[in-house]
């Protein structure tokens, strides 16, 4: 098969059999995805994998490498906007501690990261798994002017398909790399998802260290 890319199921997990799968239709999936995981606020999809997976395999699926990064670019925004507006008609009342998808703490965790870097989230946070899904809605219950948040959330979408859709293109090239599609669409998840995982345990840390004494350690000792 060209460039030794090996093709299994097609599914999330396998980015490469996804998009050579969906034949000409593939720019549209990926168009999808990208919007989904903002416009939609669903967090669990192959955005960077996907990304550069199909830059990757731009020449094989017939796809200008342009094509590819505006694609990317214009489905991100899009969907950052969509998420604005929901945030800002909803505020945070679609958020729940015992929810399934819009779980509270994921809207705490984007709240902590708009908090530490300001607009500048909008650009640092669609490297950032999770966090990019949620930010947006964030933001549009902090009240911001939306055309202050659009100029950020261009920056940061344009960014994004830049730096995922160049280093697709160009790492590409490399065989051990081109023949190695799927466990480098795993490597790009894994990589996404340590500093969730580090703010995870160190947040766990937190909070056993404020619990309070327990009775027997609160009572005085009998002297």
């Amino acid at each position: 098969m060209e460039r030794g890319v090996m093709l299994h199921s097609g599914g999330l997990l396998d980015p490469s059999g996804l998009l050579v799968g969906a034949g000409p239709w593939a720019l549209a999936v990926v168009a999808a995805m990208v919007f989904i995981e903002t416009g939609m606020l669903f967090p669990f999809l192959p955005g960077d994998s996907l990304i550069f997976t199909a830059a990757l395999l731009s020449t094989q699926l017939g796809l200008p490498l342009w094509a590819v990064i505006g694609t990317v670019a214009v489905a991100a925004i899009l969907g950052d906007s969509v998420g604005y507006w929901i945030g800002h008609r909803f505020g945070r009342r679609l958020f729940k501690p015992d929810a399934r998808i819009l779980k509270l703490r994921y809207l705490e965790r984007a709240d902590a990261f708009f908090a530490k870097y300001g607009p500048h989230s909008l650009v640092l946070a669609r490297f950032v798994p999770v966090v990019r899904t949620f930010i947006p809605p964030v933001v549009g219950a902090s009240r911001m002017h939306y055309v202050r948040f659009f100029v950020w959330n261009a920056i940061g979408g344009v960014a994004w398909a830049l730096v995922l859709g160049l280093a697709g293109f160009f790492l590409g090239r490399i065989p051990v790399i081109a023949d190695n599609v799927e466990l480098i669409a795993v490597g790009i998840v894994v990589v996404s998802v340590i500093p969730i995982a580090v703010a995870f345990f160190r947040e766990r840390r937190r909070h056993h260290a404020e619990q309070p004494l327990s009775a027997s350690e609160e009572r005085p000792s009998d002297v």
